[in-house]
């Protein structure tokens, strides 16, 4: 099967729907409370996708080693979305997968992130915006984890460039591009 390079980023609850029937093979889950995380959690999971709760943008979720540990025990999810160092490491001692979520508003933003994720180690990083070819290739270079880019996209020549600068994986919050497939010249 071909590498489905899109992520869901369901940031309404209306889009659940549509996250379930698309083709994507992975949610980053940025709305909802921890009251009816398991509605929201239980479909997709049904539906084969890997869920990844973005700790800072879900109702009701501390962002503590407790919280890390119910989310990994009580949700089954995969894996968790933080900008906060500390909580990879708790992520990794409860077998969740990590993605150190980085924006680029300057050279010493860049940097800083750069020594966060060697110091920390995360499994994946998203880098935001998305729409920065050159910061793309330079931090996939300097970078040994899969690099997601996210934020701002809006055009389906916005996913190909940054796919082409170097992105593994782009992260849309857009349903209408949850279906984005690249074309070739075959």
């Amino acid at each position: 099967m071909k590498h489905n390079p899109i992520i869901a980023s369901i940031t309404e609850e209306s889009q659940i729907d549509q996250a379930v029937a698309c083709g994507v093979k992975r949610v980053n889950l940025m709305t909802g409370n921890i009251n009816n995380l398991e509605q929201i959690v239980k479909p997709l999971r049904h539906a084969g996708k890997q869920v990844f709760v973005h700790v800072e943008m879900v109702g009701g979720i501390g962002r503590d080693a407790a919280a890390i540990q119910y989310l990994a025990e009580a949700f089954r999810i995969d894996g968790i979305i933080t900008t906060k160092s500390n909580a990879i490491a708790t992520a990794r001692a409860h077998g969740l997968a990590s993605i150190q979520r980085v924006f680029a508003i300057d050279t010493a933003a860049v940097e800083t992130a750069l020594r966060m994720i060697k110091n920390c180690n995360p499994d994946e990083v998203e880098l935001m915006p998305g729409l920065m070819p050159r910061i793309i290739r330079d931090m996939k270079q300097r970078i040994k984890q899969p690099l997601i880019v996210g934020g701002l996209i809006r055009e389906k020549q916005e996913i190909s460039s940054a796919l082409d600068s170097g992105a593994d994986y782009v992260s849309i919050g857009d349903a209408a591009l949850w279906q984005w497939k690249r074309e070739t010249s075959e």
